[in-house]
């Protein structure tokens, strides 16, 4: 089954008792049972919810899996990963990566004895170096947050296999129609829900898909004990957003290929950092594990300002200055006060992210529309 049919099939059918296409909204904490003990498959909804699950078997196919959790977010999904490990193991993780997983990695795990290193996995030789006895962990985005890197997947994952070193891969950016990390040797893939994959802004979830069953088993004993989970409302949304992921996708790349190339020619902007363009210093990997380079975009202004940054961003009219990324509606971003105001600024200056960079999710509205506005607030 091809992606754009297992988008809008794949993990629900049509409700047994009313033949419902869309699966219902099971509005309910608990379950009827017959009997102590017996029951159809649902006790309590922290535990097992039909609208989540219908999600969790949809998410597991769109990334090629057979197992999906949810959860109430990303960061709970993070949560959930990192509590796989013990006091004393070591986790080697990008140094540009979501400044949310930077801070709950310094901030909360740090203190109970974990240890992290960040280093630049462009270059797989550092990772490499950061490997030892005590390694149980290699987390990694691609695209990058906010710099737009491209690591390689397959290459980490082969560097780490048969060491008892799991891969986990932030999937956010690129999502499962451009890119499917488990299938280049990934063990974890983990999404930002609220982005893409939901798409238009009403939901905040996160999820982890898996293809192993005894990390499936341990992963949702977390879910479960924890509590962290999304209500049946929320999975609903995400049900809906999923069923139109490739056609939103298509467009937000086209968008964000037009955007690129126009920031990319404006004697105003500095840089431009874009995967698709062919001087991008890993633009080779995005083409051999990427369907496309997807609607993220970061660019810098002349100067290196942040007043200036500040200044372009508050002229926009469309583009909205907002957290988050990946609805319909393109946002702009300030990463330094905003997303990864949490990274201390000496480490956000050595991987180039500067006061002047501004983050752009391109929407799908008429992209014409979105350059106009680029223009006039660039002058």
């Amino acid at each position: 089954m091809k992606f754009a049919t297992k988008a809008i099939h794949a993990g629900v059918e049509p409700d047994p008792s009313t033949g419902a296409i869309m699966t219902p909204v099971y509005q309910t904490s608990t379950y009827a049972q017959p009997a102590p003990g017996v029951h159809k498959g649902f006790e309590y909804s922290r535990s097992q919810n039909p609208t989540r699950t219908a999600l969790q078997n949809s998410l597991a196919a769109l990334e090629n899996a057979p197992y999906g959790l949810c959860f109430a977010s990303g960061l709970a999904a993070i949560d959930a990963v990192i509590k796989l490990l013990e006091p004393g193991d070591e986790v080697i993780s990008a140094n540009d990566l979501y400044g949310g997983t930077y801070r709950i990695f310094k901030k909360v795990f740090e203190k109970y004895g974990i240890v992290f290193h960040f280093v630049n996995m462009e270059d797989t030789k550092e990772i490499e170096s950061k490997i030892n006895a005590k390694t149980r962990l290699v987390w990694l985005e691609t695209p990058t947050n906010p710099m737009m890197n491209i690591i390689d997947i397959q290459a980490v994952s082969k560097l780490v296999e048969n060491k008892n070193i799991l891969v986990a891969v932030d999937n956010t950016f690129a999502t499962p129609y451009l890119q499917q990390p488990l299938d280049l040797g990934a063990d974890i893939v983990m999404h930002s829900v609220t982005k893409y994959l939901g798409g238009h802004s009403d939901v905040v979830m996160g999820a982890l898909v898996v293809k192993d069953a005894t990390l499936n088993q341990q992963l949702a004993f977390y879910q479960n004990s924890c509590g962290a989970v999304p209500g049946p409302q929320d999975a609903f949304l995400v049900l809906r957003g999923i069923k139109t992921l490739h056609v939103r996708m298509d467009r937000h790349c086209a968008n964000g290929a037009k955007v690129a190339n126009y920031l990319h020619k404006h004697p105003k902007v500095a840089q431009v950092y874009w995967p698709g363009f062919a001087e991008h210093k890993n633009h080779a990997i995005a083409l051999k594990q990427m369907k496309n380079f997807g609607g993220m975009i970061s660019f810098t202004i002349k100067g290196d300002d942040q007043q200036d940054a500040f200044g372009v961003m508050e002229k926009f009219e469309l583009f909205t200055i907002a957290e988050s990324l990946g609805g319909v509606e393109s946002l702009c971003n300030h990463p330094a006060t905003m997303t990864h105001a949490s990274v201390p600024k000496e480490e956000r200056v050595k991987i180039g992210l500067l006061d002047s960079l501004i983050r752009l999710s391109v929407g799908i509205e008429d992209a014409d529309d979105l350059i106009a506005d680029l223009e006039q607030a660039l002058k």
